[in-house]
């Protein structure tokens, strides 16, 4: 028995090693395979290295390379076939490598290609390891290309992302090193990146930016040039100069960590200020720049680079109006030349676009691109009075008629009295005279019959994302917005409600003439109902006819509202014909007084100028709306605003034929300017608005118990 059972256990262990065996040979098999494999990729890989190693070596230089310039060829062109900006004319200020100060060349080489004297013009694996960076975050967080590389793709490239040009890239940085000694391709690199500004090679920049030969240049100055090559638009210190600083603090980090500076040096150089030249050198050949510099962010949102753009030879079909951009230039000049407005802060700026199909006609940022390239039609100022039309919407969506009466009488609400630039007061008028003359009062009476989360709720659909006040105040726009928005906005009440998005680039065709990009439909939004657009249309043209903005009259049907600030600091006017939508601002960029400056002297008088050129050719001469009838004075019923609120109404009724009404600012409050506190007296930046005079806000319910307020410029507009 006991001999069978030790058999049994033999053979039970016999099998158990057997099987352990088997096991151990899939195992083996499996690793054995897995080895094999990375050992073959491995050894294709390297075989592909060497390979196009050998094929990169074998390559033969390049012939007269040492003579090359740039041949840039971009152009910008307006709808009626005018050149409007060339690339062709750009500074080109050659200069030899023994005349770079080091630190440039020490931060050009730590910032962008710290192997430069080591490599042979390309570094496969470092493209390899950037290429893995590059998938793991799932976005370029990391570049490879070599300044061999990168002076390739200047002389002979274009700036496509794609693997062909990879390679292409590669093959004639090889040739290039092969033709040439490392110190040649430096200087030639010098001497042809793109900078910004028209500014091609390091010498031209120093000039541009900094109005200095480049022997001449702090350390700081050094590196924030060096800096540029990455993305010349985005760190030019004209456009945006804290940006600016912080890329040349990188260059500076960079320097330090290879040890080209002392940690002296670099507190010391992070801690400097960038001084720019005061009047920047204009190289290209630009005759509408503010709107040059609108379609370069354009072609950026497009996924064009702006070396690009510039090197590319590309041709750029905009929809601009070349005729009334220079009508506007001129006006601008004249105007405020003869008003007296000749300070580099007093500024103007117009916007003009199609309000049916939301082409830019017109784009000036202000009066001097030489002097100053802020562009005020990007800034935020009040509007003053010109707001009221989005009050009046308002009132005319909730059923309230052009035909109804107001009370134009003194008013409190809280601790706010508004009041009438002139003590003149005229009882009950139709709410359509009330706009026509802009009567404060009466604005204010509007808003407390509609609602201040209306008026909000209206401005936010009609596509203005500045912060608007809970608080009576806006009636008389007491709250900055965006010129381009507000301008936008009005665009609703000349095409029948629809809100439509502008833009500037109708067509990009390559230097073959290729098609590359073509505007399809503008966005566009329903927001009004084409009752209160007919409604508040019929009630602006009254403002032009016999209004505040008499000046503005072209002799054809248009309709539009002046606007003035507290104090005279801003002055508006904005109107429309039945096709196009034109705005105008002036006023001071430092926030200071201009007296007498209303919205229906020097901005409707630019108005004019500007829209006697944009509607020359117009198709539509005629509001395509339902006929509304204004009516005088008159007995019936109709509904009265602001009766119950002054019983003891001690105005007069009385009709403004014959008379040009003065328009209202937005002095509202119940002290007088001079008793304002410091504070209130600081001016702000053009960048920002006021901040609104204090009035009560309204108590929860009423007029106002609706949904929450909508923040944000709706979804199709962004």
């Amino acid at each position: 028995m006991s001999s069978s059972y030790e058999k049994y256990k033999r053979r039970r262990a016999s099998k158990d090693i057997a099987r352990e065996n088997i096991s151990k040979r899939k195992e083996n098999k499996f690793f054995t395979n897995l080895k094999l494999f990375i050992l073959t990729s491995t050894a294709l890989l390297l075989a592909g290295f060497v390979a196009f190693n050998l094929y990169l070596s074998s390559l033969p230089p390049i012939e007269h390379l040492e003579d090359f310039r740039p041949n840039i060829v971009t152009q910008f062109y307006s709808a009626d076939g005018e050149v409007i900006k060339t690339f062709t004319a750009f500074t080109y200020d050659k200069v030899e490598l023994k005349d770079v100060p080091e630190e440039l060349k020490k931060a050009l080489i730590a910032t962008e290609d710290k192997n430069f004297y080591k490599h042979g013009g390309y570094d496969l694996f470092g493209i390899v390891r950037s290429s893995i960076q590059n998938v793991i975050a799932r976005q370029a967080v990391q570049g490879a290309s070599t300044l061999t590389q990168q002076l390739a793709r200047i002389l002979f490239l274009s700036n496509e992302r794609t693997l062909t040009r990879k390679i292409k890239e590669i093959e004639v940085a090889a040739r290039i090193e092969k033709t040439i000694t490392k110190d040649q391709i430096l200087e030639m690199y010098l001497n042809n990146v793109y900078l910004g500004a028209g500014a091609y090679g390091v010498s031209a920049a120093s000039k541009i930016y900094f109005n200095k030969k480049l022997n001449q240049l702090t350390l700081p100055e050094l590196a924030l040039i060096a800096g540029l090559p990455q993305a010349p638009s985005v760190y030019n210190p004209y456009n945006n100069k804290d940006l600016a600083i912080r890329r040349r603090n990188q260059v500076l980090k960079r320097m330090l960590t290879m040890k080209y500076i002392t940690k002296e040096e670099y507190d010391k150089a992070v801690e400097a200020d960038v001084k720019l030249s005061s009047v920047p050198q204009i190289y290209t050949t630009n005759k509408a720049p503010y709107f040059s510099d609108y379609v370069l962010k354009e072609l950026h949102n497009l996924g064009f680079e702006e070396t690009d753009i510039i090197q590319g030879g590309y041709k750029v079909i905009t929809t601009l109006d070349s005729k009334a951009q220079d009508a506007a230039n001129e006006s601008i000049l004249k105007n405020m030349r003869a008003w007296g407005l000749t300070n580099k802060s007093q500024q103007a700026a117009v916007f003009s676009f199609n309000a049916i199909d939301g082409r830019i006609l017109v784009y000036a940022g202000g009066k001097n691109y030489a002097e100053s390239q802020y562009d005020r039609v990007q800034s935020i100022r009040p509007p003053g009075s010109a707001f009221k039309p989005i009050v009046y919407a308002a009132a005319m969506e909730k059923g309230i008629s052009p035909n109804d009466l107001v009370d134009d009488s003194p008013i409190t609400i809280g601790n706010w009295s508004p009041h009438n630039a002139s003590p003149k007061y005229r009882g009950k008028i139709p709410v359509y005279k009330a706009l026509m003359i802009s009567s404060n009062v009466c604005a204010a009476r509007i808003i407390q019959e509609v609602g201040i989360r209306s008026v909000i709720q209206l401005a936010r659909v009609l596509g203005i994302s500045t912060p608007l006040e809970y608080d009576y105040t806006i009636s008389l726009g007491s709250n900055g917005v965006k010129m381009f928005e507000f301008v936008r906005a009005y665009g609703a009440f000349a095409n029948g409600g629809y809100v439509v998005q502008p833009y500037a680039i109708e067509r990009i065709e390559d230097s073959r003439g290729r098609v590359l990009y073509r505007a399809g439909k503008t966005k566009t939004t329903h927001q009004l109902s084409l009752k209160t657009a007919a409604e508040m249309t019929a009630m602006l043209r009254t403002v032009i006819q016999s209004g505040t903005g008499t000046a503005a009259n072209i002799g054809k049907p248009a309709a539009g509202k002046t606007g003035t600030t507290d104090e005279y600091k801003d002055a508006y006017f904005v109107g429309y014909t039945p096709e196009i939508v034109t705005g105008v601002w002036v006023g001071d960029d430092n926030n200071k007084r201009i007296n007498g400056l209303y919205g229906g002297t020097v901005p409707a008088k630019i108005w004019k100028d500007v829209m006697t050129v944009a509607t020359k050719n117009s198709t539509m001469t005629e509001f395509n709306y339902p006929p509304v009838e204004l009516a005088n004075y008159h007995g019936g019923e109709v509904k009265v605003i602001g009766d119950d609120e002054n019983p003891a109404n001690e105005g007069k009724e009385v009709t403004t034929e014959g008379e040009t009404p003065k328009e209202d600012n937005t002095q509202t409050q119940e002290t007088k300017p001079s008793e304002q506190t410091t504070e209130q007296n600081k001016a702000p930046t053009a960048q920002s608005a006021p901040t609104p005079k204090t009035a009560p806000k309204p108590a929860a319910g009423g007029a106002d118990k609706f949904a929450p307020i909508p923040m944000a410029v709706p979804e199709g507009l962004r």
